[in-house]
C-alpha cells in the first residue's frame, strides 16, 4: 500500500498571478511512513518549529519588520518574537486608524507568517533546505507532478481545465507506477494506493467526482484499478506529508519560473523513473523548452 500526498503551487486561473500551475504528489509505502514522519519531526525540532505547519511559500518570504529591528539576528528566539509582535500590533493599529485599504491583506500576511517570525530568512532557508535534502534521500518515495505553463495552455483546444488536466495526469502516473510495482514483484495481490489531498473545499468535490469517473471509464492513459477510494481531504496543518507535497510543488514551480535550483535539485531526485527516463514529472510547455524536466522526460 502506498499513500500519495497531493498539493498544488501557483494558481490555475488564467492569467492569475503565476505563469505556472503545479500539481504534485509524493507517494510513500506505508511501511516507510513511521520513519519518514519521525525524520520530519526531528528537523522541525532542530529548527525550533516543533508542531508547526511547514508552508514553504510563507517560510521563504522576507519579513521586512526583521530588517527594521536592530541586531535582530543576535536576539534570542523569544526576544525576536516579542519584538516582531510589538511591531506588528503597532503597524496594524496604524493602518486601521487610517482606514488603509491594505489593512486586511497585511493582517493576513502577519497571521500566516507568525509561526516563523523567530527565525531569520537565512535560518528559514536552512530549514527548508534540510527538509528538501531529507525528501531527496527517500529512496522508496516517488514524485509525480504535472507542471503546466499557462502561456502554452490553449483553453480552446481542450475540454479540460488546467487543474483537471493536472489531476488526471498525476492519477494516471501513480496508477501506472503501482501497476509496474505489482508486475516487478510478481504479486498475487496488486499494489494499492490511496490519494490524500490538502483540504480545499473548492477542489474537493471536483476531484472526488473526477475520481469516480476515472473508476468507471479510466483516464485518457490508463484504467484505474490499483488506486482505491476517492481522495481523502485532510488539514495540511495536521499532516506533515501534505506539507512535504507543498514543498515539492513549490520547488518545481520556483525552478520553472525563476530558475531556482537549490530545492529542485533535491526534490527532483524522487521523480518516478522507468528505464532511466523520468516518467512521473512532466513540464507541459513548448517543445523547445530546455529545462531539466523536459530534457530527461
Amino acid at each position: 500500500m502506498h499513500f500519495c500526498y497531493i498539493d498544488e503551487s501557483g494558481t490555475s486561473d488564467i492569467p492569475g498571478n503565476t505563469s505556472h500551475f503545479i500539481l504534485a504528489g509524493i507517494a510513500i509505502p506505508i511501511d516507510c511512513w513511521p520513519s519518514y514522519n519521525k525524520a520530519i519531526d526531528l528537523i522541525k525540532e532542530k529548527h525550533d518549529l516543533a508542531g508547526v505547519e511547514m508552508h514553504t511559500g510563507w517560510l521563504l518570504r522576507k519579513y521586512q519588520e526583521q530588517v527594521k529591528i536592530p541586531n535582530f539576528d543576535k536576539l534570542s528566539h523569544a526576544k525576536r518574537r516579542s519584538e516582531i509582535t510589538s511591531y506588528r500590533i503597532s503597524k496594524l493599529l496604524s493602518l486601521q486608524k487610517n482606514n488603509s485599504p491594505s489593512y486586511k491583506q497585511v493582517k493576513k500576511n502577519y497571521r500566516l507568517s507568525d509561526p516563523y517570525v523567530h527565525l531569520t530568512y537565512a535560518e528559514r532557508l536552512n530549514f527548508i533546505t534540510d527538509m528538501a535534502r531529507l525528501v531527496g534521500g527517500w529512496n522508496e518515495a516517488r514524485l509525480f507532478a504535472e507542471c503546466i505553463d499557462k502561456t502554452f495552455f490553449d483553453c480552446k483546444r481542450t475540454t479540460q481545465s488546467i487543474d483537471e488536466q493536472a489531476f488526471e495526469q498525476v492519477i494516471s502516473r501513480f496508477q501506472q507506477c503501482l501497476n509496474l510495482f505489482s508486475k516487478q514483484n510478481d504479486c498475487s495481490h496488486k499494489y494499492r494506493g490511496i490519494i490524500i489531498h490538502d483540504n480545499n473545499p473548492t477542489v474537493a468535490k471536483k476531484h472526488t467526482d473526477l475520481m469516480r469517473a476515472f473508476y468507471e471509464k479510466g483516464t485518457l492513459w490508463t484504467k484505474i484499478d490499483n488506486i482505491i477510494e476517492t481522495p481523502f481531504f485532510v488539514d495540511s496543518s495536521l499532516t506533515s506529508m501534505v506539507q512535504v507535497a507543498d514543498l515539492c510543488a513549490y520547488s518545481l514551480r520556483r525552478y520553472l519560473e525563476n530558475n531556482e535550483n537549490n530545492l529542485f535539485s533535491y526534490i527532483f531526485r524522487r521523480a518516478d523513473r522507468k528505464d532511466g527516463k523520468v516518467v512521473g514529472v512532466r513540464h507541459f510547455s513548448k517543445k523547445s523548452c530546455k529545462c531539466n524536466i523536459c530534457f530527461v522526460h
